[in-house]
């Protein structure tokens, strides 16, 4: 309950971020999320350091007949602005009895998972989704697949606490959204 109702979007990150080995074994945990037929239909594409640039140069050209170079710019430092850059790839499986909605279902499953687990173990993270899940540009970058669709980035590193520890959450009361069928 602690690490359900003290976890933030954190906004500013900075270094270290998790290293491959550990972001696996952290994976490895939040794969554990309900997944009907185990079909893991989700893959993880890491960025860090320099290798987040060719990304936020697509992105940053892509927007070139819409944007100024200033918004361009901007476009271009959002895509630098965690240490690691992890992109979740939609992959549904077809063939299997199970629905693409609830493939999606258990994507979305497994990625709060990790994101709970990165914070417990120290690190913040902020889903991002935006220009970047519509981008062809990115999509070709990163060698997505046909069928695959990019639902969005982890952006993970350390989190600045220069204002304090996470506050916990004020927990809502959700009564009103349940009720009780009777026959």
């Amino acid at each position: 309950m602690t690490a359900v109702l003290t976890r933030r979007s954190e906004q500013r990150l900075s270094e270290p971020a998790p290293g491959d080995e550990e972001f696996i074994y952290l994976l490895n945990g939040a794969a554990a999320a309900p997944d009907h037929g185990r079909l893991r239909p989700w893959r993880w594409i890491l960025l860090r350091g320099a290798d987040r640039e060719p990304l936020a140069a697509r992105l940053a050209q892509e927007a070139a007949q819409e944007a100024t170079a200033e918004e361009r710019e901007q476009i271009a430092r959002k895509a630098l602005r965690a240490p690691l850059k992890a992109l979740l790839v939609f992959s549904p499986v077809t063939g299997p009895k199970v629905p693409e909605w609830e493939q999606l279902a258990a994507t979305s499953s497994m990625a709060y998972g990790l994101m709970l687990l990165l914070h417990v173990r120290g690190y913040g993270s902020i889903w991002r989704t935006g220009r970047l899940c519509e981008s062809t540009a990115a999509a070709e970058l990163l060698g997505l697949r046909p069928g695959e669709r990019l639902l969005g980035s982890l952006d993970i590193g350390t989190p600045d606490r220069s204002s304090g520890p996470p506050v916990r959450r004020e927990r809502d009361d959700v009564a009103d959204r349940v009720s009780c069928f009777t026959a």
